[in-house]
């Protein structure tokens, strides 16, 4: 990007954005008490410095559900101190705005009230800690909404389809384009993401003239099977995605090699538990979008409280002390003693020219006293400290190793206890599969195929008798990583075993992976159907959609489904795929089959072999998609590949001038370019590398 493109003229939005600044977090703490107001208040002075458009903030504002007078009191002051005034917005709304703010009285963007005289419109969507609750389902950000302070959207109203509409903005030349979706419970979300119950609205008019920007609160990294929203459940026209809840600040924008969106993680401006990720800089962003080109500056912030962290283990220390050396307890708070001091004088050294930064910084040395030492009186020892540190009774952190007992040999495991034959809500085949290999020891894990690909495969044979479906996925992978091998050119053993690891662990939680799965159900179910025996799925065909490990639950096709009726997991709408409008196929009944049935058969049996047949022969196809990628430092936007366009949606969307976009849905070609600096100085020399990808699809 040159530098007229990234000066900040009439057709370039600045927009700070910044997440999870838990206002009011530990608000009466005599150290730390004013932390959260002192952050926040750098955050709109900052704002306001840099005369920017809007200040978009990603979830949890607040720490509390119901804030405290005090921390309301404070927040209202500041918005209104910084955020009203008398310079004029220069960007307007062009989308329905009673749909974008949906939860208020007075649905419009607050600076377009007569009754206010906003200088910087704030927009927000509502975090897990400040979330809706009770029968009225408001949160703390209605409060400000209705105050005129804060614009409130991204809020759903529904718990089976969410359809998020975006606040259509346009300031000279660029479009804008803001979408929004506060937090949801992960699991819920991860449901309706793959029952494809969610979807983004766009304009009709002109798709390709818009930047994209997406915010969510959700968690990011994998907690459970379904505790986390895998980025590729995000639709792939998105440029870029500011993802909230997370407090690890990565704020710097990384690019989706699948999605081709970039995604910035701005993480929290508040330490709020004493673990690795918030001992990261803490920082802001300060996002310029002209066209359909971006550049993110980050902006640290220098009233966060100084956060250092440590770990120790003891026996890594041997020539200092051993378990039976004397006196080795004292010996050891001698150790920890010097450790803590030393990150102090490294604290007090980053501090020097920093007035802004308070005196007491956060340290948390975490020692791991395993292999036979004890643990000193941690009380007496923070009575060293209570003056030098902000958190004094929290300095040392014991922790001991884990001892994993080694299984010796295959039969020595207890199938009984991994997977036991009543029903738990909530567990399911792949699920059983993965905590199988988790538990079994190296010589058993699997080599070829992958944990998800082999429950999917059992879930198939148990709740749908697919005889095939387990031979039938062997085989397919197998011919795969054959044909990978000759491409290769491996032929020594040592390097087989070795390739094969390699390609296993490439698939895993791709695109790719999901289509190979399917793949071989779908060969699985069609040699079925070439001999006859379909009774229950030959008039059906489900399609899965998978993007992790344990992501895989059947979706109900358009004809009428099967589902998975009253055996569902807590979800509605997941029995039968028709509607009561839809007519009944014509012809012979297909015979129902009980659940409990299904659920009754030994899941050891999907172990077993099934009927041994030669190895089907024939054409094969190319299984992988072929990805160009042209690294160079031209200045050129990165342009998404050609990608056919949506199918249109029968089902008319909430407002005309939108097309109805689903979740993993395609778009056609786009480009955004994305340029990075650390200063606001365009830097030149080709020191900004762009990435141009082409795919090629078949």
């Amino acid at each position: 990007m040159s530098s007229e493109n990234t000066s900040d003229d009439e057709d370039t939005f600045k927009i700070l954005i910044a997440t999870d600044i838990h206002l009011g977090y530990l608000e009466k703490d005599a150290i730390r008490g004013n932390d959260t107001y002192n952050t926040l208040n750098e955050i709109l002075q900052c704002a306001k410095q840099n005369e920017v458009d809007f200040i978009l903030l990603g979830g949890d504002l607040f720490h509390d559900n119901k804030p405290s007078r005090q921390c309301l009191h404070k927040c209202i002051t500041m918005l209104r101190k910084y955020c009203m005034g008398d310079s004029p917005v220069r960007f307007e709304i062009l989308s329905d705005q009673k749909v974008n703010f949906n939860t208020t009285q007075f649905p419009w963007v607050n600076y377009q009230d007569e009754n206010l005289n906003i200088s910087i419109p704030v927009f927000s969507i509502h975090g897990n800690h400040d979330d809706p609750t009770g029968a009225e389902g408001l949160c703390a950000l209605d409060l400000l909404s209705a105050s005129g302070f804060v614009n409130h959207f991204g809020h759903s109203h529904s718990v089976e389809k969410i359809e998020i509409s975006p606040i259509l903005m346009q300031k000279g030349i660029t479009k804008l384009a803001l979408y929004g979706l506060g937090s949801i419970p992960d699991e819920r979300l991860y449901r309706m993401f793959v029952n494809k119950q969610v979807s983004m609205l766009r304009p009709k008019e002109d798709q390709d003239g818009w930047f994209n920007l997406f915010t969510i609160h959700q968690n990011r990294s994998k907690h459970g099977p379904t505790n986390y929203i895998p980025e590729q459940f995000l639709d792939d026209f998105l440029d870029l995605v500011v993802w909230g809840h997370e407090h690890e600040c990565l704020i710097k924008p990384t690019l989706n090699e699948q999605q081709l969106f970039y995604v910035s993680q701005p993480g929290s401006s508040v330490a709020t538990s004493l673990s690795p990720g918030e001992a990261t800089k803490k920082k802001i962003g300060l996002l310029r979008v002209k066209g359909r080109k971006m550049k993110l500056q980050e902006i640290p912030l220098k009233t966060v409280r100084q956060f250092f962290i440590e770990d120790v283990v003891l026996a890594d220390h041997q020539d200092c002390f051993t378990p039976d050396t004397p006196h080795v307890t004292k010996k050891i708070e001698d150790f920890c003693f010097a450790k803590v001091t030393e990150m102090l004088h490294e604290a007090e050294r980053e501090r020097l020219g920093c007035p802004l930064t308070p005196e007491k910084p956060l340290i948390r040395l975490r020692v791991d006293y395993s292999g036979g030492f004890e643990a000193f009186n941690t009380s007496r020892f923070s009575q060293k400290f209570v003056d030098r540190v902000a958190n004094p009774k929290d300095i040392i952190h014991f922790v001991r190793r884990r001892e994993q007992k080694e299984i010796k040999d295959e039969n020595s495991i207890d199938y009984g206890k991994l997977f036991k034959p009543t029903a738990v809500e909530g567990l399911r085949v792949e699920d059983l599969v993965k905590q199988y290999f988790e538990a079994a020891e190296q010589k058993v894990q699997l080599s070829l195929l992958t944990e998800q690909g082999m429950g999917k495969a059992i879930q198939e044979f148990v709740d749908k008798d697919e005889k095939e479906a387990i031979e039938e996925l062997i085989t397919y992978q197998l011919r795969k990583t054959q044909l990978h091998l000759q491409s290769r050119g491996v032929t020594t053993e040592q390097d087989i075993d070795a390739e094969v690891r390699l390609f296993r662990d490439s698939k895993k939680n791709t695109a790719e992976e999901e289509k190979d799965i399917q793949e071989a159900m779908n060969r699985a179910k069609a040699h079925r159907l070439e001999r006859g025996d379909g009774d229950f799925a030959d008039q059906d065909v489900l399609d899965v959609t998978m993007d992790s490990d344990e992501g895989s639950v059947p979706v109900a096709a358009p004809t009428r489904g099967r589902g998975r009726g009253s055996r569902g997991r807590g979800g509605r709408g997941r029995g039968r795929g028709a509607t009561a409008s839809e007519p009944k196929p014509a012809g012979r009944g297909r015979s129902q089959r009980s659940s409990t049935t299904s659920q009754s058969r030994s899941i050891l049996q999907a172990f077993q072999a099934s009927s041994q047949k030669p190895s089907r022969t024939g054409a094969t196809k190319s299984y992988a998609d072929e990805v160009i990628i042209d690294d160079s430092d031209e200045d050129i936007p990165v342009t998404k590949a050609a990608r056919p366009p949506p199918k249109p949606s029968s089902s008319s969307s909430s407002s005309s001038s939108f097309s109805k976009y689903g979740s993993q849905s395609q778009s056609q070609s786009r480009g955004v370019a994305f340029e990075d600096s650390d200063d606001d100085e365009v830097k030149q020399g080709g020191k900004f590398i762009y990435r141009m990808c082409r795919v090629k699809w078949d």
